[in-house]
């Protein structure tokens, strides 16, 4: 046998599907996934989310090849470069990549915006992509746990500063709000991610410090297709608990009608109505940032003060969780940390957040994608207590193949 192609890595389930694909895709190692839902008697094989996010990955990278068998159970995947948007005038144009999900979609945008991120600083190209179509929710959502995007722009994005890619040329544009529409599916909102940062290697991170104290805390209230007085019944529930341990806050209310969505027959109907609540903390250590996200649920029978106070305390749970970053970032966090210099970095993270499935499935991941198994120690703070965990992580030294050395 000829040694000319790599192997494939073989996974079994839908579980980490993106996360499999932006790991295949930045270390260019080609992946096998069976057994995709294959019990399920009724929905077996790729669901609409996945199957929107491979045509996106194929859209921003050049040379992918994609096979997934006839009954979708089964899918391999041989990375490309990821080249962006390259159409027309080039990486300085104004072009942009249209993306439209489907109807049927049951997560968040966040789902494809996270992953898309991911692989943004390693392209060829800028990375501008506009999310449109009856399927796009931009608000956190109910069932499958996504984020809102303003959680994604201001508890994930800014942290991209800490491995030398300026937030400010990164821009995260909601044209258009949206919930999840009846049975938790479809949305029709538009949201537009401009990514005009790249990098040839992240750096390497050094988040070992004290978390510090919460100094302000910052969110927006949204509300599409209600009465736009939910806003300051959120607001109102939320500062309520909050008040009387941050003097800094501040609830931005947004508000939105609801989206118009082509029907069978034809017409258009409103959809992705709803409203919800997105909270972020800034601690007074720099790059430390805890979030929380709440939505009424699409069946409704939730009242707004309800989803107000559910988040303030969902927040400060989260804060309790401690560490330098939260579940909600952590993964992106640690991908960049492995796909970083090869030299050693180091995060702070609270017990609960390693602990989590989904960061032990991420470890297990790199490690069966080339990167060093991690080394996780107590934290010693001296005299105060602490629950926190240092996670040490080596990076690979991938970086970005399609950009030139400076």
């Amino acid at each position: 046998m000829s040694g000319d192609k790599p192997e494939f890595l073989r996974f079994t389930g839908h579980h980490a599907f993106a996360q499999r694909l932006v790991l295949s895709t930045l270390t260019g190692r080609p992946i096998h996934i069976s057994k995709i839902r294959s019990a399920s008697p009724t929905h077996p094989g790729l669901a609409p989310h996945e199957i929107s996010f491979l045509r996106l990955l194929e859209a921003v990278t050049n040379g992918s090849v994609i096979d997934v068998s006839y009954s979708g159970t089964t899918i391999t995947y041989q990375p490309g470069l990821v080249t962006g948007t390259v159409a027309g005038a080039g990486a300085g144009s104004g072009d942009v990549i249209e993306h439209s999900v489907p109807h049927n979609n049951n997560r968040g945008v966040t789902y494809f915006l996270l992953p898309l991120a991911l692989l943004a600083p390693f392209s060829k190209a800028h990375v501008n992509v506009r999310f449109s179509g009856p399927g796009v929710i931009t608000s956190a959502t109910h069932a499958t746990g996504d984020v809102s995007v303003d959680t994604f722009r201001t508890a994930v994005l800014p942290l991209y500063a800490l491995f030398g890619i300026p937030p400010a040329r990164i821009e995260l544009r909601v044209l258009s709000r949206s919930c999840a529409g009846p049975g938790g599916r479809g949305g029709g909102g538009v949201v537009e991610l401009r990514f005009a940062s790249q990098v040839r290697l992240p750096k390497t991170l050094h988040l070992n410090r004290r978390p510090g104290r919460i100094r302000r805390i910052r969110g927006v209230a949204y509300c599409t297709g209600v009465s736009a007085s939910h806003n300051n019944r959120m607001i109102t529930a939320a500062r309520g608990v909050l008040n009387a341990l941050v003097s800094d806050v501040h609830v931005a209310a947004q508000y939105d009608p609801a989206p118009l969505v082509a029907d069978k027959a034809g017409g258009k109907k409103k959809i992705g109505i709803g409203f919800g609540l997105s909270l972020v903390a800034e601690s007074s250590a720099d790059g430390v940032f805890y979030s929380a996200d709440v939505v009424a649920p699409p069946e409704g029978g939730v009242v707004p003060e309800d989803i107000g106070t559910r988040c303030a305390y969902q927040l400060l749970e989260v804060i309790a969780q401690g560490g330098c970053v939260s579940l909600a970032s952590a993964s992106t966090v640690l991908t960049l940390m492995a796909m970083g210099s090869e030299d050693v970095g180091r995060l702070r993270l609270g017990r609960d957040v390693v602990g989590r499935e989904e960061t032990i499935g991420l470890a297990r991941d790199l490690k069966t994608f080339g990167a060093s198994s991690w080394g996780i120690r107590d934290v010693d703070d001296g005299e105060d207590e602490t629950n926190d965990l240092l996670i040490s992580v080596k990076g690979t030294g991938v970086g970005n193949v399609g950009r030139k050395v400076a």
